[in-house]
């Protein structure tokens, strides 16, 4: 499967959770509500970080497989954690948390320092 696609499903969930936190949490506290959202924020843009490492693999020779492996990796521990603590899972989860924040800012460094030409050069 192509980053392109991961990216594209990455972004189908995020919409399809999006529209749970906005429909189906009624009567959850606000501290809930607002760990929802901050997941679906983070699963959104990192998702179109994925898009954007499909569209470097489509036009050029940059190396940016662990950056997206980093970035999927991410956004299943960053966003998937908040979303478990939101649904009352143990705060403990949290602890995850910033595991997957650390993978977002490798994955982004990992781009910039990657190496590659575009495929017409």
């Amino acid at each position: 499967m192509t980053w392109l696609k991961i990216a594209a499903i990455n972004l189908a969930i995020g919409v399809a959770l999006g529209a749970f936190g906005a429909h189906g949490l009624q009567g959850m506290s606000d501290y809930a509500v607002q760990i929802w959202q901050t997941a679906t924020m983070y699963l959104f843009v990192h998702a179109l970080g994925l898009l954007a490492i499909g569209v470097l693999h489509a036009v050029s020779t940059h190396r940016a497989t662990v950056a997206a492996f980093a970035m999927q990796l991410g956004i299943v521990l960053f966003s998937g954690s908040l979303y478990a603590i939101a649904l009352g899972l143990p705060k403990w989860l949290g602890a995850i948390t910033p595991i997957g924040g650390v993978l977002f800012i490798l994955a982004w460094l990992l781009i910039v320092f990657g190496s590659g030409k575009t495929k017409s050069s």
